[in-house]
């Protein structure tokens, strides 16, 4: 199992407290943005590509947790940007910790070790390290040669020191997902807890908007990758979130169930649109127009999206919000070896990836990112 009971338990707690007191808008899980700056250049991502002012803001550890405790949420996502690079990263996680918030530090690993000494081991922190595939493909998408092994040897810096660890992978149209099928053989080799998967959504901020997936191509994809898979397999995320990707249920989505938090406040609606900021979470959930979003809503900025800050909230609400969810997860993590010939045959067919067409290129640092040089430590 990929989620500890104990995670799992606050969770299905907390869920149901919401359902007795009647509660349809709640959060799940708190993405919380310390900063912008990044130490690699993914041709992929939307954050980096802010001004150089913007890249040098950082939240305070007090900014954290008012925002932290004014959400409510029981779990707590730190992407960026490199939250490593913040000044303060040990003092915040330190105060969420003992918030006993379940914290997921996202992290390229690359300054993992030379960082670890910030941290102590516990059962509520987990080092998420961005890791989008086999060494090639990892480093292609990254845009750094040498991402993949600095990176692995973050992890494992880790592991030794008695980390919670797990992986975070994005997956782009061209994936092979014979090589994605490697990959998650490596990674439980190498003794990570579990692994977390989600589409690339395109931000309309990122370099290269060729290599996103469509709704269809995302189904296939993942049905090619997540049937006939191994029991050895351990992902940490809901049964029923990965059957969404697999195109075995649907859901709408739930925006609201994953908010975001940044140096501009709360961000209108979710993680990956930016249609406006609220002082506080209360005028987030009474001031967004939330019809106006989501892939059922006809918005075309969320014609083609499936990413888990959308949608596995859906799925958690379903898991621990019903008797029927809870049996279908138990179910799915009990017997769900997903056995599909046609699956099978589908990784038999000969898939180009994009970095077999093109060459890798390590994109240069923008002028903001060597500007917020001076604030990293």
């Amino acid at each position: 199992m990929g989620v500890p009971i104990s995670q799992m338990w606050t969770t299905a707690t907390y869920v149901l407290n919401q359902k007795i007191k009647g509660r349809k808008q709640y959060p799940l899980v708190l993405m919380l943005e310390p900063l912008f700056r990044c130490n690699l250049a993914c041709a992929g991502c939307g954050k980096i590509q802010y001004p150089a002012h913007v890249l040098k803001s950082q939240l305070t550890p007090e900014e954290c947790f008012r925002a932290v405790d004014e959400c409510g949420a029981p779990t707590v996502s730190i992407p960026g940007g490199e939250p490593l690079l913040h000044p303060q990263i040990g003092e915040i996680v330190e105060g969420l910790v003992a918030r006993r918030k379940y914290i997921y530090l996202c992290t390229n690993a690359l300054l993992l070790k030379e960082k670890i000494h910030l941290f102590k081991p516990s059962k509520y922190l987990t080092f998420s390290v961005h890791m989008d595939g086999q060494r090639e493909h990892h480093d292609f998408s990254v845009c750094l040669e040498g991402g993949y092994d600095k990176a692995i040897d973050g992890i494992k810096a880790a592991l030794d020191g008695g980390f919670r660890v797990t992986t975070n992978t994005t997956l782009f149209d061209g994936a092979d997902p014979k090589s994605v099928r490697a990959f998650f053989d490596e990674m439980m080799e190498l003794g990570v807890e579990g692994m977390m998967l989600s589409p690339g959504y395109s931000y309309d901020k990122a370099p290269d908007q060729q290599r996103f997936l469509g709704r269809a191509r995302t189904r296939r994809l993942f049905r090619a990758m997540l049937s006939n898979r191994s029991k050895k397999w351990r992902f940490n995320q809901s049964a029923l979130f990965l059957e969404f990707l697999m195109g075995k249920r649907e859901y709408a989505c739930t925006p609201w169930g994953m908010p975001t938090y940044n140096v501009f406040g709360w961000q209108k609606p979710c993680y990956l649109l930016q249609d406006g900021y609220a002082d506080s979470f209360a005028e987030l959930l009474e001031t967004t127009a939330w019809e106006n979003y989501g892939t059922e809503s006809g918005n075309p900025k969320c014609a083609n999206c499936m990413v888990h800050s959308g949608y596995e909230a859906s799925a958690v609400n379903d898991l621990f919000g019903s008797v029927g969810g809870m049996w279908q997860e138990v179910k799915a993590r009990m017997f769900g070896g997903y056995e599909d010939a046609s699956a099978l045959r589908l990784l038999d067919e000969a898939a180009q990836t994009a970095h077999a067409v093109n060459p890798l290129v390590q994109i240069e640092a923008s002028a903001g990112e060597r500007a917020g040089e001076e604030t990293r430590v």
